[in-house]
């Protein structure tokens, strides 16, 4: 099967995509999102979805539970490996309620049952798009802190390392066999680097890093 391509389209407009084997419901839920000015891809299956080039936008996922070839539950347990971190909206004919609560414990935004109501789903898509905004700046966020602390010679991330853990610049330069000027001179360019305005930030920033 084809990787998904990297996104490159760039615009904000967020975009809907949905993945449902059913052509009638497909051009249905387009057809509502068209009316209240919302952009939407339909695809008849994950692999068609997969071959297509997405927006660099936010987004969401409306995925049918049950299709031909891989279900949206199974699709949705691999997303990471296919690169896709979108929230999803589940839909289904054959909601019970196991199901539901598998769906909703791998992150699902939402889980409706056809037929559904178009403002639930309308609701649905709009919490779900938001989230996505929230995500987008969060990785974009994590993306900068590491391109910053790949910038740090291995010197500074000494320093550094030891900084956040609390040590004063006398223990820090027993510690790694330099002086205290050398330590001072190496966390101040660290700091700049990072773009940490203090030690608490600085502190968050290598929190955050870890935590990744």
């Amino acid at each position: 099967m084809k990787q998904p391509v990297s996104d490159n389209h760039n615009t904000e407009e967020p975009v809907v995509y949905i993945i449902d084997d059913d052509q009638s419901l497909r051009e249905a839920i387009e057809d509502l999102l068209n009316s209240v000015g919302q952009q939407a891809q339909s695809f008849a299956s994950v692999q068609a979805f997969l071959e297509t080039e997405r927006h660099d936008a936010p987004a969401c996922l409306v995925l049918d539970i049950r299709m031909p070839g891989m279900s949206g539950l199974d699709f949705h347990r691999e997303m990471d490996k296919w690169d896709v971190q979108l929230p999803v909206i589940f839909i289904t004919g054959h909601g019970d309620i196991p199901m539901s609560v598998r769906a909703m414990k791998q992150g699902a935004v939402e889980f409706l049952t056809k037929p559904f109501r178009e403002q639930d789903l309308l609701d649905a898509i709009h919490q779900a798009i938001e989230l996505d905004r929230k995500n987008r700046i969060a990785r974009n966020s994590l993306k900068s802190l590491k391109d910053h602390y790949a910038g740090l010679s291995d010197g500074e991330r000494d320093v550094i390392t030891h900084v956040v853990a609390g040590r004063l610049n006398k223990q820090i330069a027993a510690e790694l066999g330099i002086s205290e000027i050398t330590v001072k001179v190496r966390r101040a360019q660290a700091m700049r680097k990072m773009q940490a305005a203090s030690l608490p930030e600085l502190v968050r920033m290598m929190q955050q890093l870890h935590g990744s």
